[in-house]
């Protein structure tokens, strides 16, 4: 008896550990995914602040895309060599150190520097701290802990763009940056309290050849994707990056597949899980919802003739159907698997995303409202059960690569939604004559994404009944 209670006090503190660990990872993120999206929001005034022109402001954006993508490749190694819980707190120092000088900036030149080492920051925190995240959680934990820290990448794109008006409207843009500080220090005090130290005891030389190839192929496919979505200096810009990230990525495939010690191992990707949630299925999947956020706004503002502030109004419903979701989403798991949730939820999710195609001003206030309440729990779920089934068959010595790659393609995924959306808009508008995007335009462009959404759902019933189940708990026949 004393030995079952003993086993159960165990199970409970181990619980408590890992939802501990996942939320102090979570502050991070939060911080990290906020500051992406709410600058964006002040760069007319910066620009102005700055004595240049608003379209110049760009280029802050663009080197602190390209900047974490060129680290990105670094962190699983730099992990296992000096500690996931080292370069973690350092990442976060780092990112809020640059957050300070961002927000002190007197010019362009200042703030395009502070920015770039505000990137570097940011492509160390997300795949060091799922790392830290998979090592202190158990499998039968791993759903809880991959749901509290993926709910940072559904909520900050929501909330950033209205945060960043209003601190632009009532303060000054400078408070963008600066509001990054407190929460930087608090996620710092948080690891260090509560984040145990764990490293490999020999991660090996630095394969600095896969660094260079992979580091490269990863900047050269991001840049022409922001690129795509802009449409600054025409196609061929756009298609020579695109060839030298695909020919640099290839080589890097090759390098790392013929070393002994390769920067990233690659053998995470014949575990079928992982796979299908990370590259096939789940890339695509990812397209389809990241690409929600971006036209939404779009279609508030510009289709429905909204104010920044009323369109908010809509997105704020979206947001808290990215909340709801996260009490139901382990016993679902539970009840009817990773290969049926994927399916049916993603179904839902496209299905919704659709249907925001055929929104019009007359369209009723509370169907409107619906409609954005399921698509944004559909995608909470979905985010929640690909982000989990990807590690739920990984083994310990795979974990550091898996997190790396799994952050690469997530922002290979992230832009590619944004580029095709606005793709589909744009050929739209061509087609149709027009100077800027109407309601039928909008409507295309949310088919697009929705068949994509669609495609990709129907693709996760290859998974086997009982994928991923030690870790949802999912026994077959309890359906």
């Amino acid at each position: 008896m004393t030995t079952i209670q003993t086993t159960e006090k165990d199970d409970v503190e181990s619980i408590r550990k890992a939802k501990i660990v996942a939320l102090v990872v979570a502050v991070s993120f939060f911080m990290q995914i906020l500051d992406g999206t709410i600058v964006t929001t002040s760069l007319p005034q910066m620009a102005a602040s700055f004595g240049v022109q608003p379209v110049s402001m760009s280029i802050g954006i663009t080197v602190y895309m390209l900047t974490m993508a060129a680290f990105i490749p670094l962190s699983g190694w730099l992990g296992d060599r000096y500690g996931a819980r080292r370069i973690f707190l350092t990442s976060i120092a780092v990112f809020t150190i640059a957050s300070l000088f961002c927000g002190l900036a007197s010019g362009l030149g200042e703030f395009v520097v502070a920015r770039a080492v505000q990137g570097a920051g940011s492509a160390l925190m997300t795949p060091v701290g799922r790392i830290i995240v998979l090592k202190n959680a158990r499998k039968s934990e791993l759903v809880q802990a991959i749901a509290l820290i993926t709910w940072p990448a559904l909520t900050a794109p929501v909330i950033g763009p209205l945060l960043g008006s209003f601190i632009t409207t009532y303060a000054s843009w400078h408070w963008n940056f600066l509001i990054n500080l407190p929460i930087g220090v608090l996620g710092m005090a948080l690891v260090l309290r509560f984040v145990p130290e764990q490293r490999e005891e020999d991660a090996g030389r630095l394969d600095v050849l896969g660094f260079i190839l992979s580091a490269g192929g990863l900047t050269f496919l991001l840049a022409a994707l922001e690129l795509s979505v802009k449409w600054d200096g025409g196609l061929f810009p756009i298609l020579s990056m695109l060839t030298a990230g695909i020919l640099l990525s290839v080589m890097a495939t090759r390098h790392f597949l013929r070393v002994t010690n390769p920067l990233l191992e690659l053998s995470a990707f014949k575990v079928q899980t992982y796979a299908m949630a990370t590259l096939s299925a789940g890339t695509a999947s990812r397209v389809a919802i990241n690409a929600t956020p971006f036209l939404l706004p779009l279609l508030f503002q510009l289709g429905f003739g909204l104010s920044s502030i009323e369109a908010g109004a809509y997105l704020l419903v979206y947001f808290l159907g990215n909340l709801g979701m996260k009490a139901v989403t382990t016993p679902l798991l539970a009840k009817l698997g990773f290969r049926t949730v994927l399916f049916g939820n993603g179904l839902i999710a496209a299905l919704s995303i659709a249907a925001c195609g055929f929104l019009v001003p007359a369209t009723p206030r509370f169907i409107i409202y619906a409609l954005l309440m399921v698509a944004g729990l559909s995608r909470s779920m979905e985010f929640t059960a690909l982000n989990t089934l990807a590690f739920a068959d990984i083994n310990p010595a795979q974990r550091s690569s898996a997190s790396t790659l799994s952050s690469m393609l997530q922002q290979v995924a992230m832009l590619l939604g944004v580029a095709i959306a606005a793709a589909a808009l744009n050929v739209s508008v061509s087609l149709r004559g027009v100077e800027g995007p109407g309601l039928a335009d909008f409507r295309w462009a949310f088919l697009v994404v929705g068949a994509i959404g669609i495609i990709s759902s129907l693709r996760f019933l290859q998974l086997a009944p009982d994928a991923g189940a030690e870790v949802s708990g999912h026994k077959i026949g309890t359906k």
